[in-house]
C-alpha cells in the first residue's frame, strides 16, 4: 500500500513539522516537547483552557482543532496510540490561565491511563484539571455498559461545545459538564469498506472481502458488529441509523446536529449521498436538523468507510454549536 513518506520512523515528527510550518499564525510547538502544540494566539487570563489529544492518523483530528472557539492545545501520540503523559503535562502548563484545564479524549485504555497520569502531575503543580471521555460509538458496547464505549467521530461535537463554553466564560466545572452533557446526547455508528495501512508495516489493518462491509468497525480497525455484503448507500445508512435510534432518546420535534464523517478515502460525493438519506429519515420522524457537517473530521489514515453521528440539542447547546470557530482545518462563522 503506497505512502508518500520519507523514513517510516519519522512520519509523525515530519507531519508535525510540516503542520507547524504551514500554519504558524495558528499553532506553535513547545520547546519542552516536540509532541506538545499550543495555540499561537495569546489567551486571556481567567479563561478555562481546553486540551485535546490522541494518536496520529486521525487528521484533521486532533491538531486541526486547535484555534479560536475550540481547543487551546493538543498532545500528539504515535499513529493510533495515546500521547504519553509528558507532552500532555507540558501543554497543560502552557495553556493554563489560572482557571484550570479540561482534558477531552476518547475512551481508550492508553488515553485513560496517560491523561490520568498527566492530570495527577498537573495537580501537583497547582493546576486544576477536569477530564471528560468521549464514548459515542454504539457498536462498541451495549447501552447498559456505555462507560466501556469507544469515542469516535462524536468527539468532534464534544470539542465544539466545550470550546464554545470556555470562550463564553463558563467556569471549569461548567465547561466539563457541557462536555459530558454533549457526550451523553451523542451517538455514532460507522461502517468500514477497505482497510488502511500503517506506515511502519505497510500491511492492511484488517481483512475484508471485495464485496463486503463491516458494520460498527472502530477507527483503529477494531472489529465491528458484523460483516455483510455491501449494499446501496441508502440501505447502509439505514443500518447505521437504526442502532442510534434504538440507543438514544430522540423523538418527534427534537433538534439535532448531524455529522457524516469520512474515514479517509471516501469521496465527498458518497458522504453527501449518505447525508441525503439521513435527512430523509430524520424528516420522516419529525426530527429537525439544526446544523449539519459532512466531510473528513476524524479519519483513520486512508481507510474506506464512513460514520454517522447525531447529537441531540437544546437551547443551550444550540447556542454553543453556533459559536464561531477559526482553526486550520475547521472554520465556522
Amino acid at each position: 500500500m503506497k505512502k508518500l513518506i520519507n523514513d517510516k520512523k519519522n512520519v509523525v515528527e515530519e507531519m508535525i513539522d510540516g503542520y507547524v510550518k504551514a500554519h504558524p499564525e495558528y499553532i506553535k510547538r513547545l520547546e519542552e516537547n516536540d509532541r506538545a502544540l499550543v495555540s499561537a494566539k495569546p489567551k486571556e487570563e481567567g479563561k478555562v483552557a481546553i486540551l485535546i489529544g490522541g494518536g496520529s492518523g486521525h487528521e484533521p483530528a486532533f491538531m486541526g482543532y486547535v484555534g479560536d472557539g475550540m481547543a487551546d492545545g493538543v498532545a500528539v501520540g504515535n499513529i493510533f496510540a495515546s500521547p504519553p503523559p509528558a507532552p500532555i503535562l507540558e501543554v497543560t502548563k502552557a495553556i493554563d490561565k489560572g482557571a484550570g484545564v479540561v482534558y477531552l479524549y476518547g475512551n481508550y485504555a492508553g488515553d485513560v491511563m496517560n491523561f490520568g497520569m498527566a492530570a495527577e502531575m498537573a495537580e501537583m503543580e497547582d493546576i486544576e484539571v477536569e477530564m471528560v471521555l468521549a464514548s459515542d460509538d454504539v457498536a462498541s458496547a451495549p447501552k447498559e455498559e456505555k462507560d466501556k464505549r469507544r469515542g469516535i467521530a462524536g468527539e468532534f461535537f464534544v470539542y465544539k461545545m466545550a470550546g464554545a463554553a470556555a470562550d463564553l466564560g463558563y467556569k471549569l466545572k461548567e465547561v466539563a459538564d457541557i462536555a459530558r452533557k454533549t457526550n451523553d446526547n451523542t451517538r455514532s455508528m460507522g461502517v468500514g469498506l477497505t482497510p488502511c495501512s500503517l506506515p511502519q508495516t505497510g500491511e492492511p489493518s484488517f481483512e475484508i472481502g471485495d464485496d463486503e462491509m463491516e458494520i460498527g468497525l472502530g477507527h483503529h480497525g477494531e472489529p465491528g458488529i458484523r460483516k455483510a455484503t455491501l449494499d446501496t448507500a441508502d440501505k447502509v445508512t439505514d443500518q447505521l441509523l437504526q442502532p442510534i435510534f434504538e440507543d438514544m432518546e430522540i423523538n418527534e420535534g427534537d433538534e439535532v446536529a448531524v455529522l457524516v464523517n469520512g474515514l479517509g478515502s471516501t469521496p465527498r460525493m458518497e458522504l453527501y449521498i449518505m447525508f441525503r438519506r439521513v435527512e430523509q429519515v430524520l424528516s420522516e420522524k419529525g426530527i429537525k436538523i439544526y446544523r449539519s457537517y459532512v466531510g473528513d473530521y476524524i479519519t483513520s489514515l486512508e481507510m474506506g468507510g464512513a460514520s454517522i453521528t447525531l447529537t441531540k440539542l437544546d437551547d443551550e447547546t444550540k447556542k454553543l454549536v453556533d459559536h464561531p470557530v477559526n482553526t486550520p482545518m475547521f472554520v465556522q462563522k
